[in-house]
């Protein structure tokens, strides 16, 4: 019996089923794709860059009075971990993850442009006097981009050629909602409005007792 001699390595792979031959070609042209955008990143590093605002003046909107007393400041700091992947692709062809560190303030302010004429009571002789003022309520959350940002990102191939034909790569609007949004939890879970509503009846109870008031009185409700 003659011996079976091996194919050499061209024939073998010339044997490879057509979608194995198109994923590689399809492998080697994103490598391809990626190690030249990592050189033009590099040119762009040894020639320099320079930076210039041409930002307009600031346009004045609207102006509005404020009547609520701000009597209370919580600063929180959460860690976003957000993961986006494809139902039928790995990871590293297209998914994306970022690992965001958030940091912002939450207000908690009590309304007083509300009251009426029965939520203020003074005695004749102006030495007793009683407030009800509605209950302290939470700002929107206010994230802070100084101090917030992005601890790593993984981005498939596929996710990192859209950003070449993308006008805002890299968009990290998704992670800053969710940071906000765990913010404004965190400041609910922290009794914050009523750490506010003592700092205004506090604050209420010396402005009025500089005033001659002996007695004053606050309560919160509608």
């Amino acid at each position: 019996m003659t011996p079976r001699t091996a194919l050499p390595r061209w024939a073998r792979a010339a044997r490879l089923p057509l979608w194995t031959k198109a994923a590689l070609v399809l492998f080697v042209l994103l490598a391809v794709v990626l190690a030249g955008l990592s050189m033009v990143h590099r040119l762009s590093d040894v020639f320099g860059t320079e930076t210039h605002d041409r930002s307009g003046p600031a346009l004045l909107k609207s102006v509005r009075d404020m009547s609520r007393y701000d009597a209370a400041a919580g600063n929180y700091q959460v860690v976003v971990d957000l993961d986006k992947d494809s139902k039928y692709l790995p990871d590293a062809i297209q998914g994306t993850r970022t690992l965001y560190i958030g940091a912002g303030t939450v207000n908690a302010y009590v309304n007083l442009g509300k009251l009426g004429p029965g939520d203020v009571r003074v005695n004749d002789k102006r030495t007793s006097a009683t407030l009800r003022l509605p209950h302290a309520r939470l700002a929107s959350p206010t994230l802070d981009t100084d101090r917030s940002y992005a601890v790593a990102k993984q981005r498939g191939l596929l996710d990192r050629l859209g950003d070449l034909f993308s006008d805002n790569p890299g968009d990290e609007r998704a992670v800053r909602q969710l940071a906000a949004r765990h913010i404004g939890e965190a400041a609910r879970d922290s009794n914050l409005t009523g750490r506010a509503e003592r700092n205004t009846t506090d604050m209420l109870r010396g402005l009025l007792r500089s005033l001659g008031f002996r007695d004053v009185h606050v309560s919160y409700g509608t």
